[in-house]
């Protein structure tokens, strides 16, 4: 194994090159060096191969769970427990079987009306004759009414569980930790009074439904257990679909092309789906080193962390053809952006029917859009990445 040294890199995964270029900065790390290290907010490995990013993600043994933020946890602050994504096997196994029939295919057949219902209403909202914002406007509110409604949520309360997801995972470690810890509090402090309200008023809603489940010893879910798993709901449900509906929707803007085959064919619509959510991969976990271990002969270290950006591995020309290129017809297209291993996402099925139904209704009603003029499209996070404001001019 070579030295530390060898690896180190200047390199904020927080900073405005990286996050605003990610797809940019992996092509030059992977062909200078596929593995690098940072000390820089805390510090951590960045592997950029599909190869080396898929065996991080394998290794349970290895790499654990337990801290899964890219952000580094501040001395005295408790981590977060998250059933499933933040346990380790075999816990870990129990908790994420439990939630299976929850996201399963016929379940998330149940709520596509309810999404469609959701963005009709959005598009009603909407002037076409000034410039639309489609993240503002229409992306960020489909995800969030949609987990809402299955965990048992009211609707009016929906700006509120965004601004918490936005806080916590789109904070920079340095000078925006007090939005992240705060957000955290609000929202544990929200679902701890309405897990104590469905106590005593169950209610045909997935927090009643948890709290009536027991784990395969016969013990039921504790508060603390359902708690953790509500958080995850919702936080993980709303910012990365938010995203990726935004990418695709500025893909579009920015692609005539592609935009026109898919208003003139809508039936390719799940399949250009599947192409910009490899593209557009918007999520990046972490892991932690369990024990001295290796990543392709880098020497990583006990409490180590690992970060696991999934649309680095999607972007390898190793496993990709023309990986930089957006082929929405794409047929071989085994992509990570739903994660891969134990904690690939549980809602994956949810989020491809949000993602295809958002499509459909915003073509059926606006089939000709395009960038504002003079528009300077930002991206923002480092654990969600995504365009946070995509203004289109609709013909």
């Amino acid at each position: 194994m070579g030295s530390l040294s060898n690896f180190e890199r200047d390199l904020d995964v927080f900073g405005s090159e990286y996050v605003q270029d990610a797809p940019g900065v992996w092509k030059n790390l992977r062909e200078e060096s596929p593995v690098v290290h940072t000390s820089l907010n805390g510090g951590g490995w960045l592997p950029t191969t599909y190869q080396d990013i898929s065996a991080v993600a394998y290794d349970t043994e290895r790499f654990s769970s337990r801290d899964i933020g890219v952000a580094a946890t501040p001395e005295g602050v408790s981590l977060l427990v998250a059933p499933p994504i933040t346990s380790d096997p075999p816990f870990h196994t129990d908790a994420r079987r439990m939630l299976l029939p929850y996201f399963s295919p016929r379940a998330v057949e149940d709520m596509k009306e309810v999404t469609r219902t959701i963005a009709l209403d959005l598009l009603d909202k909407i002037d076409p004759s000034d410039t639309v914002d489609a993240a503002e406007e229409y992306a960020r509110y489909i995800p969030v009414r949609v987990i809402g409604a299955m965990i048992g949520l009211p609707e009016e309360d929906s700006e509120m569980f965004t601004r918490w997801a936005t806080d916590i995972l789109q904070s920079h470690p340095d000078d925006e930790w007090e939005r992240l810890t705060t957000a955290t509090k609000e929202i544990l402090e929200y679902f701890s009074k309405t897990i104590a309200d469905r106590r005593s008023n169950p209610r045909d809603d997935l927090i009643s439904k948890l709290q009536a489940e027991t784990m395969p010893n016969g013990d039921p879910l504790t508060d603390k257990h359902v708690l953790g798993t509500c958080f995850l709901l919702l936080v993980a449900g709303i910012d990365t679909t938010w995203s990726s509906i935004a990418s695709n929707l500025l893909h579009l803007a920015t692609n005539a092309e592609d935009r026109q085959r898919l208003v003139d064919n809508p039936d390719l619509i799940p399949t250009a789906i599947e192409e910009f959510l490899r593209a557009y991969s918007p999520v990046t976990m972490a892991r932690v080193a369990s024990e001295d271990t290796e990543i392709s002969g880098c020497p990583v270290m006990a409490g180590d962390k690992v970060f696991l950006p999934f649309g680095a591995s999607n972007r390898d020309p190793e496993m990709f053809d023309r990986p930089d290129e957006v082929v929405i017809d794409r047929q071989e297209n085994r992509h990570f952006a739903f994660g891969i291993g134990i904690h690939r996402c549980l809602g994956s099925n949810l989020a491809r029917m949000e993602l295809v139904v958002a499509m459909e209704e915003w073509l059926k009603r606006f089939p000709n859009f395009s960038l504002a003029d003079e528009s300077e499209v930002q991206w923002g996070g480092t654990q969600v990445r995504g365009p946070r404001s995509v203004p289109v001019r609709i013909d």
